[in-house]
């Protein structure tokens, strides 16, 4: 399959592996000082938190009371999935809760960076849209297949198609961990291409591709030739419609991504 230009380069699987743990598995931990002002701070720790009085009263600025409130309310949120994670949950809220913490993950880092752009609010918003749907049990009203958000756009269409028809097909099923965890990659990978260039995107791309690697390698073993002779059928349909979205002029302004009908 042709891939695009942005295609990753060969890399060591020590670097990988640091990067896996320290960009996407860790959990929120400690938020270093965020550039998140009072007026974008929409986590509230009462919505998530025990004794959230206890927290805000620390605080000694308007500042300083709206960057508490946001780690606090992150590090209680990554909290709330763990349950949503679990093997006893349905393969749909266990994608889903993963794909939340990666957007929490996701705000921790661009907020550690003091980043003024919208990726970290949207990605904090994100995560609480789709833990408000676990909590109250409206899950399999999340869509899916989703647009690309503003602060990204479509790169690595072959990525994309490889993601989108492993979701067609029941992937979440088998690696809904994986999945998760590729698709916010691959939107954080396009916004640092768009803000910093191909240099600082690269390992995001490849952590999406060894995501999807594995994604695809624990769907095929679980299903028959015709099954698998099927997925990459349709993995070649979405490439197909895919690569003219590829982002040429390595801007960022969203996406719309059709779905295929499976014939």
């Amino acid at each position: 399959m042709p891939h695009s230009a942005l295609q990753a380069a060969p890399y060591k699987k020590s670097l990988y592996a640091t990067l896996s743990a320290v960009l996407l598995l860790s959990t929120v931990s400690c938020v270093s000082t965020t550039s998140l002002t009072p007026k974008d701070a929409t986590l509230k720790t009462a919505d998530y938190c025990l004794s959230s009085h206890n927290i805000e009263s620390q605080a000694q600025t308007a500042d300083d009371k709206a960057q508490s409130v946001q780690q606090r309310a992150m590090n209680c949120m990554l909290n709330e999935l763990q349950t949503y994670q679990q093997k006893d949950m349905s393969a749909r809220q266990q994608y889903f809760a993963y794909k939340a913490q990666a957007w929490l993950n996701y705000a921790t880092h661009k907020d550690s960076m003091n980043s003024r752009s919208d990726a970290a609010v949207q990605a904090a918003q994100a995560a609480e849209t789709i833990l408000q749907a676990l909590k109250n049990n409206k899950v399999e009203a999340l869509e899916l297949i989703e647009d690309i958000p503003s602060t990204s756009t479509l790169m690595r269409p072959d990525l994309w198609a490889t993601l989108n028809a492993l979701k067609d097909s029941g992937g979440i099923v088998n690696a809904p961990r994986e999945m998760a965890f590729s698709e916010v990659a691959l939107i954080w990978a396009a916004t640092d291409h768009c803000e910093r260039g191909a240099k600082s995107s690269n390992s995001h791309f490849r952590m999406a591709d060894r995501w999807l690697e594995q994604a695809r390698e624990a769907f095929v073993n679980a299903h028959d030739s015709k099954t698998n002779v099927a997925l990459e059928a349709l993995i070649v349909r979405y490439y197909e419609a895919y690569a003219p979205l590829d982002s040429s002029d390595d801007s960022c302004n969203g996406q719309a991504l059709t779905t295929i009908d499976k014939k």
